[in-house]
């Protein structure tokens, strides 16, 4: 007996017992069910023969039509909602469009926009292209991509969580720099903090976000040296110094910079002060500004554009001195209409603003240069240094009456400009350098050595080098392979190549505290703005709930993979214990039918 049910054979569905109204049942693969009154049979009964009878004398009116009509009564109970739909995995489309939500929520955050951006424009624009372009049905593709504006935030601070996880596993494990900077915004102050490292992941240098923290009540940070705040608040980098004694701490260059650039004398500071009235004049009111505009012509029509300015955000504005001396002529002939006296101071002080648009050009071309990702500590030291040194070459020309540093000056006739107007510009010069070597004596005076900077050309009998970096640094002189990677990348690039650090890791580590240090805070008040911009469009109250300014100032890539897949872990386990209530809904639904034919038909005489 047990070798004949052994030897009893399984009988598989075949889509040709359509036409006889049987398909598989729900609950069993291996059992027909026929579709019109959804009675589910055994495997036995999956003959053609067995079929054909129960059509023929069940539903008898039925046996003549074709297979499209069977067709369309399947299609209809597959769509029927169920017990097994709701509970089984959403298939592989349904998971494609989840990693969709993700990346398209990624880029609004990276673009600063707003939550509802998905549901007002994406989701419209994905339409016109399937509908339009495509010529197919885009609803199934809708339904996959969930766009409202609460799936967006969750996505949003999902990558955000998984981004700063990835960022400290990272920093945990290599040398790294933190650059703080406070500002004030909205009447809330926030710190911000980032990091530069050499991150695995990316295998480079990168500067990344690392926190943007709102201060409450009185707290304040001074990190340039700056007295105490209120009595009881140490100086951080101070603070700092008495818990890590090695640490080392460096102020923004760029503030420095800013701080020289402002100190003019009283005659060269009264000429800045009518320049600025003189543009403000024309660009704070609108019908000046259109009047203005007018004599100018096509051939002005960029420089026309003045930028309304005041002293103290003078140097973030490179070209604003330049445009008023290009228009220096057709400014003096409005402002004779507009305000004659102030028309009239601008005529005097001609000669000290061609100067001090030259000058502003230079200490904007400074700046600039200061500016970047990946300026160092080194490449600061040179800018600067170098400077310094130009701002001798400006004194002896000046004072040669030769002017092939000031372009602006050498426009005006050498008779204009008299010996004292060039001793005042000599005497700033002077004054000039001498702030400069005060206020950067610290960078100045760092030690640099030769052999980081250039490698394969020290002596090294004559350089000053442990012995330990001493034998590092002589296979490197020999290799041709670090020689040639040394001509190919830049400096920062080749000391934290990985052929490098594995091949000399004692040289390279010594390099890279030099390489990772924050010369300035361009990163932060980079960031500063951002901060800004998210504030407006999302209007956010409290930017530390959400993720969207670290997703847009981040270099990480948020993993979008295992993020959709966690969402499908839940589907999937449910399916596996369902079973048995998947087959209670379907016998209850049957029952259901016989027990009340005219409902199931859809009758509206029951009251």
């Amino acid at each position: 007996m047990a070798a004949a049910n052994a030897k009893k054979k399984c009988r598989k569905y075949s889509p040709e017992y359509l036409k006889f109204g049987f398909v598989p049942s729900f609950t069993n693969e291996t059992m027909p069910m026929c579709i019109l009154c959804e009675k589910t049979f055994s495997n036995d009964a999956m003959k053609p023969s067995k079929m054909k009878d129960h059509l023929e004398r069940i539903h008898s009116d039925k046996k003549n039509k074709d297979l499209d009509f069977f067709e369309m009564v399947k299609e209809k109970i597959s769509n029927r909602p169920n017990l097994k739909n709701f509970f089984k995995a959403p298939p592989s489309a349904d998971n494609e469009g989840l990693k969709t939500s993700y990346s398209i929520s990624l880029n609004i955050a990276k673009k600063g926009k707003a939550y509802t951006i998905g549901e007002e424009i994406i989701i419209p624009a994905i339409k016109d292209v399937i509908e339009n372009v495509m010529k197919e049905n885009s609803q199934p593709v809708l339904k996959c991509i969930p766009l409202s504006a609460n799936a967006v935030q969750r996505r949003i601070d999902e990558m955000a969580d998984d981004v700063e996880k990835t960022l400290t596993t990272e920093l945990q494990h290599c040398m790294f720099s933190i650059h703080l900077n406070e500002s004030t915004y909205t009447s809330s102050n926030i710190l911000m903090a980032y990091v530069r490292y050499n991150s695995p992941s990316l295998n480079c240098i990168v500067d990344e976000f690392l926190f943007g923290k709102y201060l409450e009540g009185d707290v304040k940070v001074a990190t340039d040296g700056a007295p105490a705040i209120f009595d009881r608040h140490m100086e951080l980098t101070a603070s700092l110094k008495e818990r890590v004694s090695s640490v080392r701490t460096v102020h923004c260059v760029l503030d420095k910079h800013h701080l020289v650039a402002k100190e003019l004398s009283g005659e060269l500071h009264d000429a800045l002060t009518v320049c600025i009235r003189s543009v403000n004049k024309i660009k704070a009111h609108p019908l000046n500004s259109q009047l203005f505009a007018m004599p100018c012509g096509k051939d002005y029509k960029d420089l026309n554009q003045f930028l309304l300015q005041n002293d103290e955000t003078w140097l973030s504005r490179d070209d604003s001195l330049q445009r008023l001396v290009d228009l220096y002529d057709s400014t003096v002939e409005f402002l004779i209409y507009v305000d004659p006296s102030l028309c009239a101071e601008l005529n005097r002080c001609k000669n000290h603003l061609f100067y001090l648009a030259d000058l502003y050009s230079k200490f904007n071309e400074v700046q600039k240069r200061l500016q970047g990702n990946d300026v160092t500590m080194i490449q600061t030291r040179t800018i600067l240094i170098g400077f310094q040194v130009k701002i001798g070459l400006f004194i002896s020309s000046l004072a040669r009456k030769d002017f092939k540093y000031f372009s602006n000056l050498r426009q005006l006739e050498e008779q204009n400009i008299s010996d004292c107007d060039l001793e005042i510009y000599i005497r700033h010069l002077n004054n000039l350098r001498k702030d400069f070597n005060m206020r950067f004596e610290d960078l100045e005076k760092m030690h640099i050595p030769d052999w980081i900077v250039t490698p394969f050309d020290v002596e090294i009998e004559n350089a000053d080098l442990e012995s330990h970096l001493e034998d590092e640094l002589v296979d490197m002189c020999v290799d041709l392979e670090a020689k040639y990677l040394f001509r190919s990348k830049k400096l920062i690039d080749y000391w934290n190549n990985a052929n490098t650090t594995t091949k000399y890791p004692k040289l390279s580590a010594t390099a890279e505290p030099f390489l990772l240090a924050f010369p300035s805070s361009y990163m932060v008040e980079a960031g500063f703005s951002h901060a800004i911009a998210v504030l407006t469009k999302q209007n956010i109250l409290n930017q530390e709930e959400f993720g969207d300014l670290r997703l847009k100032l981040t270099n990480l890539q948020p993993n979008i993979n295992t993020l959709a897949d966690a969402h499908q872990t839940l589907p999937n386990n449910i399916n596996k214990f369902s079973e048995k209530s998947i087959a209670l809904y379907n016998l209850a639904w049957v029952e259901s039918r016989t027990e009340f034919p005219k409902i199931q038909k859809g009758s509206s005489s029951g009251k």
